[in-house]
């Protein structure tokens, strides 16, 4: 497997990255399992993983921080999250210098290390003054608690403020943007992607099979069934709602993009991730298993390169910057603006 340069970190990651958050409580509760999971893309040469602490409630990092006893922690890139809700306590959650200080000590327990690679923000907090949280997680990198941080889910202007705020205020910088990714939602192509290309940022991609819609399952003709975990099912039931006009869009496009990759003789899920890995800003697209099986049929992506003929078709498919269902660009989890609220409705 090639590894490529996150950003202008001087650190160097493979193209897939491990997602751990189908690991435990919201997907795979065997941890033996996902133990053998995460070890098996390990000797596979992925060399990154990213977890978070509200994935399973610290489940996911407990797991991650099994697989990699025995001496294979030195030679992963490990990154985790901080910032949705921990627990009940309204204060267990955001980018307080109260809250990050308490839950990187959790994180690191659970993971069972000394330090984490990458701590990003789950979502940036508007409740917070943005030099509050780079000034903690600054902190935090001269403690040697972590090496960089970085975000996840936010918008362009919000990279360039931070950037900014960052130089001014004598802040270590956010290193690493996690945006939403795949061939049904390219919004980030407009702006995100060419902003992080401008201030040397890493780009590590999640929902590159865009939750499911690009394993070859969803298909004309075939019963939509939505994710196999429960708590996934009912966390995000209207993603898969068949009888929503944008969701049938969807359907048109994964079925058209379905034959696509057979003319090509690849499955969906190498076109997919091949596509999600092309993209000159971005360093590595999240995958995330639930089964060993899952594993495997995206390891068979590693490698592929897309001709020009298909990447356009591809456009003309799902034309550049452009995503299908607005609702997967996650605006309503990180665009406040967008809020009813926000709006006076």
């Amino acid at each position: 497997m090639d590894y490529r340069p996150l950003g202008r970190t001087g650190v160097s990651v493979s193209p897939l990255c491990l997602g751990a958050m189908m690991f435990g409580a919201f997907g795979n509760t065997d941890h033996d399992d996902s133990v053998k999971i995460i070890q098996r893309a390990l000797d596979a040469g992925i060399n990154f993983i990213d977890t978070a602490d509200f994935y399973s409630g610290g489940e996911s990092e407990q797991i991650v921080g099994k697989a990699l006893g025995g001496g294979r922690r030195e030679n992963v890139v490990l990154a985790t999250k901080v910032g949705l809700p921990f627990g009940e306590d309204p204060n267990e959650r955001g980018t307080s210098r109260r809250w990050i200080t308490k839950a990187v000590e959790g994180s690191l327990r659970r993971l069972g290390t000394d330090w984490i690679d990458l701590y990003q923000v789950h979502r940036l907090d508007p409740t917070v003054d943005l030099d509050e949280t780079l000034a903690v997680l600054s902190d935090l990198v001269h403690a040697g608690k972590i090496r960089m941080f970085g975000a996840s889910t936010v918008a362009g202007s919000e990279i360039v403020e931070a950037q900014w705020t960052a130089e001014r205020r004598g802040r270590e910088r956010f290193r690493t943007e996690q945006p939403p990714y795949s061939l049904l939602n390219r919004a980030v192509e407009y702006d995100v992607l060419p902003t992080c290309l401008r201030y040397g940022m890493g780009v590590l991609t999640y929902s590159p099979l865009a939750g499911g819609w690009l394993t070859g399952r969803y298909r004309k003709g075939r019963q939509i069934t939505g994710p196999g975990s429960v708590v996934r099912q009912t966390r995000f039931s209207a993603v898969y709602d068949a009888t929503a006009p944008a969701n049938a869009a969807k359907l048109d496009a994964a079925d058209a993009l379905g034959a696509l990759a057979d003319e090509a003789g690849l499955t969906l899920v190498q076109l997919a991730l091949a596509f999600a890995t092309r993209h000159p800003a971005v360093t590595s697209a999240i995958v995330g298993p639930r089964t060993m099986e899952h594993l495997e049929s995206y390891l068979t992506a590693d490698g592929i390169e897309l001709p020009t003929d298909v990447l356009d078709r591809i456009d003309e498919i799902v034309p550049p910057g452009h995503t299908i269902n607005v609702t997967d660009n996650m605006w309503h989890t990180s665009t406040t603006a967008l809020h009813a609220a926000s709006r006076r409705r």
